[in-house]
């Protein structure tokens, strides 16, 4: 029997951040069923044909450059007290220590007809090739349910190709897990000028066919039509007449635990600031897991990659006694592209907020270079105060340029407790500025943002 001093289910970011940061400093086996690991951002553009399918593919050298052994199979029970995993092709694998990094899949609401043809989730390899063939194909509609960054980048790979696109959610506006409303709205306005058929404050409650998809029913008793055949029309049995893609949200993989001691909950395997669990010498991590916010401490369902990588090089570290790391929690950073515009957030929104401070709101407006160059593009920009701590507890950002590094600079100013006035402190070589940030019905704060913080300033205040 193989015997491995630390076996990890699952081989996602998570799962490859231990073994770069184990090398060969531990004999490391990684279980994965699938062919190959995604790159989950990458398939919308795969799909819009800005990139290639092979793109989107992680090469296994990811794990073995790390020196890790990759186990091509699937797990189909664990004996904890045996400390063995047993798997379809390989038999019983031995193991000193268990990390389970099984993530998380995509949720599909069990409506009528969702198991009709044409219906589907939006993750995996087999999803990827799935939606490019019928686009390929001359996939005429398709209707993509939920609004958030994956469906929304759905939707506008979809839309690039002329396919009629739908995108129906339940929430007020687009991307209300990352934005507010006001920072939002540009950004919505822009997808239904592309030509995307917005359907806000609505869901799906049924899925019409016999075999295939032909029509999605609303809440609001509107019917989405996928087959359009007059009676003079053939229908051609091999042609799906539509695609319905649902990206409502992701629920942990832990179905291979439910009959075993490990402790697991709503949303996901209970683990402490260690990524331990109840059982002895077993480990998790990433989405998997059930997780607190590092903010409120509050648990949370968001399932993200960058909770995976940073739970993964903590424990990494941990394992190889270099140093006794916790976790802090997890800071919900995140941006996206959204026709021209860029757009992100970080930690809490202002209404979810709400629900722990008393609060101060701020908004600026300022541009990513100098005013007076051409290149400069402008920048809306959100945050969110502890009113009594002044420390900063929510951002938001949309501009012209990308804001990745403008949301990492917000998380890391929430991740370590920056204060209003410690912003108003920060020191730079070049450039000394700021400018006033007035929040409704309260007084003027004066916060710095300088050129390597956010952008150059144009001092020019918004509400």
């Amino acid at each position: 029997m193989n015997k491995f001093d630390l076996l990890i289910i699952g081989g996602g970011p998570a799962a490859i951040t231990i073994a770069k940061s184990i090398q060969d400093k531990m004999k490391v086996g990684i279980i994965r069923p699938e062919d190959h690991s995604m790159i989950y951002c990458a398939m919308p553009y795969a799909i819009e044909g800005l990139l290639s399918f092979e793109k989107t593919l992680k090469k296994d050298a990811v794990v073995t450059d790390a020196k890790a052994e990759l186990i091509r199979d699937k797990v189909v029970k664990v004996n904890f007290d045996a400390k063995t995993v047993g798997t379809e092709k390989n038999g019983e694998i031995a193991y000193e220590k268990l990390v389970i990094a099984t993530g998380a899949s995509p949720v599909m609401p069990p409506i009528e007809g969702h198991k009709l043809k044409g219906v589907m989730t939006f993750k995996t390899e087999e999803d990827l090739k799935k939606i490019i063939e019928l686009v390929d194909n001359d996939l005429e509609k398709a209707v993509v349910v939920g609004a958030g960054a994956i469906g929304i980048e759905l939707a506008q790979a979809l839309n690039e190709r002329k396919i009629e696109t739908h995108l129906v959610d339940m929430a007020d506006y687009v991307l209300p897990n990352m934005v507010d409303y006001e920072i939002a709205e540009e950004v919505q306005a822009s997808l239904i000028k592309s030509g995307i058929n917005l359907h806000l404050k609505n869901k799906v409650t049924s899925l019409k066919g016999a075999e295939k998809v032909e029509g999605v029913l609303l809440e609001n008793m509107q019917i989405i039509h996928f087959d359009q055949l007059d009676d003079c029309s053939k229908a051609d049995d091999n042609k799906l007449p539509g695609l319905v893609v649902f990206a409502v949200g992701m629920s942990p993989s832990v179905e291979l635990f439910k009959d075993t001691d490990l402790q697991i909950e709503r949303d996901g395997i209970v683990i402490n600031n260690k990524m331990e669990t109840n059982l002895k010498d077993v480990y998790a991590i990433g989405d998997c897991c059930q997780f607190t916010s590092g903010i409120t401490g509050e648990v949370l369902s968001v399932k993200l990659a960058t909770n995976a990588v940073p739970m993964g090089r903590i424990l990494a570290n941990n394992l190889l006694g270099k140093e006794d790391r916790v976790y802090p929690g997890f800071f919900n950073g995140a941006a996206t592209k959204i026709n021209n515009y860029f757009i992100g957030g970080t930690g809490l929104s202002e209404k979810a907020a709400r629900k722990f401070f008393d609060v101060e709101v701020g908004y600026a407006e300022f541009t990513t270079a100098f005013p007076i160059m051409p290149s400069a593009k402008k920048v809306r920009l959100k945050l969110i105060a502890d009113k009594e701590t002044h420390k900063i507890v929510g951002g938001q950002l949309v501009s012209g340029e990308p804001v990745a590094d403008q949301v990492d600079k917000i998380t890391m100013a929430i991740q370590y407790g920056i204060t209003l006035e410690q912003l108003t402190d920060f020191r730079i070589s070049i450039f000394n500025s700021g400018f006033l940030i007035r929040a409704p019905k309260t007084p003027a704060i004066k916060l710095p943002f300088f050129p390597p913080v956010f952008g150059m300033v144009t001092a020019k205040p918004f509400l």
